[in-house]
């Protein structure tokens, strides 16, 4: 279903008891909201919360921002190394932020569980230090504050990251987005190859919005180093990372745990920039102990 959240539209997939506790779930880079598993939801769902994904603004069926043109991201890169201010972005972490409030508005939540993946995580702390009344407790995963000291994805993962698919039918597509997986997935836990494909040719088939992800990433970049919000977090937190993460390393992680009050951490082995299926019960089992924890309630 659409929601209309912070003037825009927002596809939001809303299950389980209106009454139980409320988790929602924010996802990264150009990835929609069936990039978390129903059979993550399920668990979630046995572990007693309500459970909303949803897509973010210009990715999936929401609301796309075409009319704000495709960012220049040579440019923004370059005074992303240049430490100079990106002015011009189309909308910002903020923006997406406040999106995600007003879906919890839409669906008349007052506050909410919330997990974030890779950007989904920038987006999570954003709402976390702006509206901290909304968030009851917070998990992070392989995501970063952004910090400029922290290590860069590998040379592997920038080239596989700016290739473009040599066509844009769904089989072109679908090994577009294989190789990319090849590059960032958890190396200890490959997915099995069919069933991985046949999860890539739903997600093309659903939705395919390059331009979409570049404006998400420009906002991402201009958004810089989060550090100062971290230290006014308010909700209990819990970060997960994968000891293996080429696009988002580590030590990232560990510096999250180390800015946000309170905060614990859970570093897994073998794991990349993915949500391996044998890794599901171990994440909403870190889900579940944190909203478990002295005022997550």
């Amino acid at each position: 279903m659409k929601v209309a959240a912070n003037g825009v539209q927002i596809e939001v997939d809303d299950q389980g008891p209106v009454d139980a506790e409320p988790l929602l779930l924010i996802m990264g880079l150009g990835m929609q909201l069936i990039a978390w598993p129903q059979e993550f939801v399920e668990l979630l769902l046995r572990a007693g919360f309500r459970v909303i994904r949803f897509d973010n603004r210009d990715a999936g069926l929401s609301q796309g921002f075409d009319e704000r043109g495709i960012p220049n991201l040579l440019w923004a890169a370059i005074k992303y190394r240049l430490n100079l201010p990106i002015r011009n972005a189309p909308y910002s972490i903020d923006d997406m932020a406040a999106d995600v409030v007003g879906v919890l508005d839409a669906l008349g939540v007052a506050s909410a569980h919330v997990c974030g993946a890779s950007m989904g995580g920038m987006i999570a702390q954003a709402m976390a230090e702006r509206a901290p009344q909304r968030v009851r407790s917070l998990t992070l995963m392989m995501t970063s504050s952004g910090a400029r000291h922290l290590p860069q994805a590998t040379r592997a993962v920038q080239r596989v990251l700016m290739s473009r698919p040599k066509r844009h039918d769904v089989d072109a597509l679908v090994a577009h987005f294989e190789r990319v997986f090849e590059i960032i997935g958890s190396p200890a836990y490959r997915p099995d190859a069919a069933q991985f494909r046949r999860r890539l040719e739903a997600m093309v088939q659903r939705a395919y919005r390059p331009a979409g992800t570049a404006r998400q990433l420009v906002a991402v970049i201009a958004h810089g180093d989060r550090t100062p919000l971290l230290a006014r977090i308010e909700a209990p937190t819990h970060v997960m990372h994968g000891r293996d993460d080429p696009l988002v390393p580590v030590e990232a992680g560990h510096d999250l745990q180390r800015k946000i009050r309170g905060a614990t951490i859970d570093v897994i082995d073998g794991m990349g920039h993915d949500l391996p299926q044998p890794l599901l019960p171990r994440f909403a089992a870190g889900i579940a102990a944190v909203a478990a924890r002295k005022g997550a309630v």
